[in-house]
C-alpha cells in the first residue's frame, strides 16, 4: 500500500483528482469505480471544477445499493450517484451503473452487474470509502476475501452511522447488494479516502493488521496498486506514520504509479 497523509479534505480531494485525471490524460481510464458517503466527496467536488470532456465520456459503476428502496428514492444510492456524480461529471447516465437493491431476482441482478463489469473492460480506478468497522462497500466483517457482488446484512452499527442520512436509523433497509471484496480487487488501482478521528482504528487495523475477513479493507494489502489517502486524524493510530510521511517526502527516483 502507499498511505498518503494531508491536512484536510480539500487537499484529499485535490490529490485524488490529479491521479484520476493523469490516468485518463494518459489514455489510461475509461471505467471508474465510484463510492458514496462523505470521504469522496471531495474528489467529485474538484473533479467538477476541472471537468473535461474526456471525464465525461467515462463509464462508472457504482460499489452497493440498498435493498427495497426504489430507484427514485432520495437515499438510494441510485439517487445519490446521480446527484454527487452523474449531475456533476456530466456522464452520461446510460453508462453510469448502480446495483438493482429492488430487482425482483436480487441473485440474477448481482449476476448481471459483474457481467457488466466484465463488459466494460473492468474497473481501472476503483474510489473506496471505509467503514468504521473496516468495511468497504457494504463488505460487512466476516465476508469473504473472495467475495463477488450479492446480497449482505448490514450490521447495526453501519445503520446506526448512516441513519444521519435517513430519520432514523429505523428506516435504514437492513439488506444491501454491494460489489464483493473479490471484485473490488479486480480494479486495476484502488484509492481509498478516509478523514476523522472515527476512522483511525479502521486505518490502522487495514493498513497495519493481519489480513483478515474481520477487517475486510486489509484485503487491500493484497492489491499491487492501492493508495490510502488519508488526513492527520485518520492517521493518528498507525505506529509507521512517520515513515509514511518519509517515504511520501522522499520519492523513488525515475518511478512513478501506484506502489
Amino acid at each position: 500500500m502507499r498511505i498518503v497523509i494531508l491536512e484536510n479534505a480539500a487537499d484529499i480531494g485535490g490529490y485524488a483528482s490529479d491521479r484520476i485525471l493523469k490516468r485518463l490524460a494518459a489514455g489510461r481510464l475509461r471505467t471508474l469505480g465510484v463510492a458514496t458517503g462523505s470521504s469522496p466527496l471531495s474528489i467529485y467536488k474538484e473533479l467538477e471544477r476541472r471537468w473535461t470532456p474526456a471525464l465525461g465520456a467515462l463509464n462508472a459503476f457504482a460499489l452497493d445499493e440498498y435493498v427495497g428502496l426504489p430507484p427514485g428514492h432520495p437515499e438510494s444510492y441510485a439517487s445519490v450517484i446521480r446527484r454527487e456524480v452523474t449531475d456533476r461529471l456530466k456522464l452520461d447516465p446510460a453508462k453510469v451503473h448502480v446495483p438493482q437493491g429492488n430487482a425482483p431476482d436480487l441473485a440474477a441482478a448481482c449476476a448481471e452487474f459483474e457481467a457488466a463489469i466484465a463488459a466494460a473492460g473492468g474497473i481501472d480506478l476503483q474510489i473506496l470509502g471505509i467503514g468504521r468497522n473496516g468495511h468497504i462497500g457494504f463488505n460487512e466483517p466476516t465476508s469473504s476475501l473472495a467475495s463477488r457482488t450479492r446480497v449482505k446484512t448490514l450490521m447495526s452499527a453501519t445503520r446506526v452511522d448512516n441513519s444521519r442520512f435517513f430519520t432514523d436509523e429505523h428506516q435504514v433497509p437492513r439488506h444491501c447488494v454491494t460489489q464483493g471484496l473479490g471484485t473490488i480487487l479486480e480494479a486495476r488501482e484502488v484509492l481509498l479516502m478516509a478523514q476523522g478521528t472515527a476512522k483511525a482504528e479502521a486505518i490502522a487495523r487495514a493498513v497495519e493488521g493481519p489480513v483478515s475477513s474481520m477487517c475486510p479493507a486489509s484485503v487491500l494489502q493484497l492489491h499491487p496498486r492501492a493508495t490510502l489517502v488519508i488526513d492527520e486524524e485518520a492517521a493518528e493510530q498507525l505506529t509507521l506514520r512517520e515513515y509514511y510521511r518519509y517515504v511520501q517526502e522522499n520519492p523513488v527516483e525515475g518511478v512513478t504509479g501506484a506502489p
